[in-house]
């Protein structure tokens, strides 16, 4: 089991900025695919988070239409930490956000789920 634990939701106004962080304890942190997804507050299923942004080991990145030119998604290796940095952010921004973590193994593939972070964008 690998943990997952993001950081930086809050409350913010429509045109703001929030830094999302996601930190794991996992050794080999560089070898995961790390991922942000999001998901309208009260649903609960999996398969309704939306991808937010993906970055992968060799820092391709690939991010929502939604989204593009206004999140950027980066990692730390040393630090075993993906971030997502948000401007211009709006309304429809608001969603819990969630930190996934992906890694092909010999035997399959690895995903883990942090548990979220609530960004509320309102005035």
């Amino acid at each position: 089991q690998v943990q997952f634990v993001e950081s930086g939701g809050g409350l913010v106004q429509p045109g703001g900025s929030l830094r999302l962080s996601c930190a794991a304890d996992e050794s080999i942190f560089s070898f995961w695919t790390m991922g942000w997804y999001r998901q309208a507050p009260g649903e609960q299923r999996e398969e309704q988070r939306e991808l937010v942004a993906r970055i992968f080991q060799n820092e391709n990145t690939n991010y929502a239409d939604s989204v593009k030119g206004r999140f950027t998604i980066s990692r730390d290796n040393a630090k075993n930490t993906v971030y997502l940095q948000m401007n211009t952010l709006k309304p429809e921004d608001t969603a819990v956000y969630y930190c996934n973590g992906k890694r092909m193994t010999p035997t399959g593939i690895m995903n883990f789920w942090g548990k979220g972070t609530l960004v509320t964008v309102s005035s």
